[in-house]
């Protein structure tokens, strides 16, 4: 199984982590596109471990960047069969991760963009613990195959769109927060005005008072 790598930014505070952050970047990017998150939020969460691993295999369209799975066809079962492949090396990822920090899922927060939204929220309802809390931007839910019958862990989620997306439907992150409202979960909804494939600052301003709510139930 291919072993997860990328940049990472140390706490604010200069102590040891009392939490992580993984930073899962888009299709075709790299975890230094996604780091820079690092420093807006490095103030939310002084004590935190900013990780923003590689996907493991080169992107078929763009071979500078990376892909969780590969993106041939716009077909959900696709994206389905891609995740189930993805989510074994993000969980081994997370485990080393643990190991290494002496944390664990209460302590981690996962966050991504795009397909790596996708994969953030595909993996925290896959593990056995739920984690901290899931920010995922423009992304889109690949739900796991017992979400029909879902007894899963329930994180508190947080979903922030651009209403102008063409790459992926501001109407994806709507029927994820549906779903999940459905089933339990905690979810925090933020559709950004006027935005496209971005994260805009008014999202990312949702997306930051929602780690500090997590912090400060934590």
């Amino acid at each position: 199984m291919a072993k997860l790598s990328g940049p990472m930014v140390t706490p604010k505070s200069g102590a040891a982590p009392r939490q992580v952050v993984v930073l899962l970047h888009g299709y075709g990017s790299d975890g230094a596109d996604l780091i820079g998150l690092a420093g807006p939020w490095r103030d939310v969460l002084p004590d935190a471990l900013f990780v923003a691993p590689n996907a493991p295999a080169p992107c078929a369209v763009n071979p500078g960047g990376y892909e969780w799975f590969p993106l041939e066809r716009d077909d959900p079962d696709y994206r389905v069969a891609g995740a189930r492949l993805a989510q074994p090396v993000i969980a081994e990822f997370l485990a080393d991760l643990w190991r290494q920090t002496g944390l664990g899922p209460a302590e981690t927060l996962l966050c991504g963009f795009s397909q790596g939204a996708m994969m953030a929220l595909n993996v925290a309802l896959t593990l056995e613990t739920a984690v901290m809390g899931v920010v995922a931007f423009s992304g889109a839910l690949i739900a796991p195959a017992d979400f029909a019958d879902y007894a899963g862990p329930r994180p508190p989620v947080c979903l922030v769109h651009g209403d102008r997306d063409p790459v992926v439907d501001v109407e994806m992150s709507v029927a994820a927060a549906a779903a999940l409202n459905d089933r339990g979960f905690d979810v925090a909804l933020h559709i950004s005005p006027g935005s496209d494939h971005t994260i805009a600052q008014d999202g990312l301003a949702f997306a930051s008072a929602f780690l500090a709510e997590r912090l400060a139930a934590a």
